[in-house]
């Protein structure tokens, strides 16, 4: 059946049942909601479509790449709790590699603020870490800039961390680690 035959049977169908004028009036007004509804397009649908979330696996030994792409998280030390050293390894213990090099990235954000080389502002990007922390204290760069690199590799391209994204992490921030243990912090006469 062609639209011009199913149309008029339609029609014919729908004026059995109603009188001329209604008829009219509800083809108008369904018209006029259609291009309103056209014109206001984006307007009316939400900024973010919601995505469902996947569930993780209960088993501890399941690898992150084989359960899916992680979620993007992005670290914030100064709204709540820091991460440790000792999360990171056992998270990578566990085969969790995307959480461990969050984790050390956390660590490494904590130990800049630490050593006041950088104020970590909530909504502040990796990379506006990176050239903050650079510019007040330059040999921190490379070591940050490699660390952001790999973060932003797996969390917002959302690649599968792997063991070695993870042993890279671990020296960048080591590496890190011994360039700001020469940082002496400010004291309370030095604000």
């Amino acid at each position: 059946m062609n639209f011009s035959r199913w149309w008029t049977e339609t029609t014919a169908a729908l004026g059995d049942h109603l009188p001329l004028p209604l008829a009219a009036l509800l083809l108008v007004l369904a018209t006029v909601l259609t291009a309103t509804a056209w014109y206001t397009f984006p307007a009316w649908l939400p900024r973010r479509l919601p995505r469902p979330r996947r569930r993780r696996s209960a088993r501890p030994h399941q690898r992150e790449s084989e359960t899916g792409s992680p979620v993007t998280v992005i670290p914030q030390p100064a709204a709540g709790p820091v991460g440790t050293v000792g999360t990171a390894d056992r998270l990578a213990a566990e085969g969790r590699y995307g959480e461990a090099v969050r984790e050390r990235l956390r660590v490494m954000l904590h130990q800049l603020t630490e050593r006041q080389v950088v104020r970590v502002r909530p909504g502040m990007t990796v990379t506006e870490v990176v050239t903050e922390a650079t510019a007040n204290h330059p040999p921190a760069g490379p070591p940050l800039t490699a660390a952001a690199a790999i973060f932003s590799e797996l969390w917002y391209a959302q690649r599968p961390a792997t063991a070695d994204h993870d042993h890279r992490m671990r020296g960048h921030a080591g590496q890190l680690g011994d360039l700001l243990a020469t940082v002496t912090r400010p004291t309370d006469d030095d604000r």
